[in-house]
């Protein structure tokens, strides 16, 4: 009999960059003062569960995040690359708004969500992303079988989860919310994964959603 691996994932809290819509991509951007209070918020939320541990993505805006939940008591957490946000190439640093009008060709194919396009200067396409945060929840399933686990992350990490747990493709627009520092929860029981609950926000006095991987 298989037991079922659960998986809370927390997109970090709020950055100056995530307010004024602006690529953050791979940049290491840290939590502004709401996104502090957040991660805070997000902790108090989390104290009476029980983690087999806590993955985080490397860059600074989830660490903030992960180390203030883990200050409640739970395992130290484990930085891991691979959860990193997608790669936007030269699109990263810029806003939405900037992105658009001085590549417009490129922005055209981003925001129509081609799974093969790459961002110019070394980005990722959608779909080698998708196989990246496919390939590491899989692993992560793996080497902690049965058990509970953390993972803080980005937006456009939490647009994959979604879709992996729920069979939606990667091309059709976003139709669910990301907010800032909401509880996430995705369940693999030996056969794939499946969504439990999404996008948990009573503890938080509003959050921020772009609707756009940020």
């Amino acid at each position: 009999m298989v037991t079922a691996t659960r998986l809370c994932l927390v997109r970090h809290g709020e950055t100056d960059w995530n307010a004024e819509r602006r690529l953050q991509g791979h940049l290491d951007i840290p939590l502004n003062a709401v996104g502090e209070r957040q991660a805070r918020a997000t902790a108090a939320s989390l104290a009476a569960e029980r983690f087999a541990a806590v993955y985080t993505s490397d860059l600074l805006r989830a660490r903030q995040t992960a180390a203030a939940i883990c200050a409640a008591g739970h395992p130290p957490p484990f930085a891991d690359a691979r959860l990193r946000e997608r790669h936007y190439g030269l699109f990263q640093g810029l806003t939405y708004a900037e992105a658009e009008a001085r590549h417009p060709q490129a922005y055209a194919r981003f925001h129509a969500r081609e799974p093969d396009f790459a961002f110019p200067g070394s980005g990722e396409s959608l779909s080698a992303f998708a196989a990246r945060i496919d390939a590491v929840l899989a692993d992560l399933a793996h080497r902690h079988a049965g058990g509970q686990l953390l993972i803080v992350c980005h937006g456009g990490v939490l647009d994959i989860v979604h879709r992996l747990a729920t069979g939606k493709a990667l091309q059709p627009p976003r139709d669910f919310v990301i907010p800032n520092a909401a509880l996430n929860w995705i369940v693999h029981d030996g056969q794939g994964w499946r969504l439990q609950a999404w996008a948990e926000q009573r503890h938080l006095d509003g959050a921020r959603d772009e609707l756009a991987n940020a």
